[in-house]
């Protein structure tokens, strides 16, 4: 079983990013900031981050930063998704971590075929 935390400060986005990603062989988990996402995440096997960037509390930027200074979760990979679509936020997710950048709203079968590459599943189809 693989892990999927969904990180987004709106319950709309969450339930459908949760929608798209659900499989027989994967838990999601949910936080609404990042605070919340760390707390969770801390002594638990989260295998990938779904991560908003604007998010109160604690921006996905500064998550991905404290992901990746954390011995037990450095490792995760972790997917920006955002409604920021400039170069250079693109850029600044990459330089605090994140292994990839996604604009909202996301195309389904993308975000289906990232998440299985990146936690190295088959794509279901």
């Amino acid at each position: 079983m693989k892990t999927v935390m969904i990180v987004d400060d709106a319950s709309t986005v969450r339930m459908f990013h949760k929608m798209l990603v659900t499989s027989p062989d994967r838990i999601i988990e949910e936080a609404e900031n990042g605070v919340e996402a760390l707390e969770k995440a801390i002594g638990t096997n989260v295998d990938l981050f779904l991560v908003d960037v604007n998010m109160p509390k604690m921006d996905g930027y500064r998550l991905c930063k404290e992901i990746r200074l954390n011995e037990a979760l450095r490792a995760v990979p972790i997917i920006m998704i955002s409604t920021e679509s400039a170069n250079q936020d693109a850029e600044r997710a990459y330089q605090c971590g994140a292994n990839y950048y996604m604009t909202k709203p996301v195309d389904a079968d993308t975000l289906k075929s990232v998440v299985s590459a990146v936690i190295g599943e088959e794509a279901n189809e």
